[in-house]
């Protein structure tokens, strides 16, 4: 058990508790917790990619369980988000379909023995949905700062579609047979 895969395993450990501080109320400064923790949560997924990648210790175990983490991080923000009446149910669906697509196209690439990379478009999309859960989460309140929400929630998804576009276009020779 190698560093990054610890990262990854923390990060994974994490949602829950920062889910208890998003989601319960009357927790003093919970909000604020949960903002930091899930800020400390993102970090682990940039540091253990580039752990990893620096000193070789990439493993089975992290290709497969990296990307679930930040599928359960960022997909129970969203889902807790709509209980809170902060973003609307279709916009997640969209969002967490995108994912399951990529994922069930990624199988099917694995079965070939293809290993696709992140591409650019989902490397923005995902930077873009971490500052929209971010400033989500901060709830300030103000009209500039609802003004902000709305135009990052609708930049992810934007950005969800057109990473899921440009992800398929790019992979398309893996669906022949």
């Amino acid at each position: 058990m190698n560093l990054p895969n610890k990262l990854t395993i923390l990060r994974v450990i994490l949602v829950p508790v920062f889910l208890v501080f998003l989601m319960v109320p009357d927790i003093p400064g919970g909000k604020w917790i949960a903002l930091g923790i899930f800020i400390a949560a993102s970090l682990t997924d940039t540091a253990d990619g580039m752990i990893a990648r620096k000193y070789n210790l990439i493993t089975n175990f992290g290709k497969f369980m990296d990307p679930l983490a930040d599928k359960l991080l960022v997909d129970s923000a969203l889902i807790a988000f709509v209980e809170m009446g902060r973003i609307s149910a279709w916009i997640v669906i969209v969002i967490i379909a995108r994912e399951f697509i990529i994922s069930g196209f990624r199988l099917v690439a694995s079965d070939k023995g293809v290993v696709i990379a992140a591409g650019i478009w989902g490397k923005v999309k995902t930077v873009v949905q971490m500052i929209m859960i971010g400033v989500l989460i901060a709830d300030i309140g103000n009209d500039v700062f609802h003004v902000i929400e709305t135009i990052l929630i609708y930049a992810s998804l934007v950005l969800t579609i057109v990473s899921l576009i440009d992800y398929l276009m790019q992979n398309k020779d893996v669906l022949k047979d």
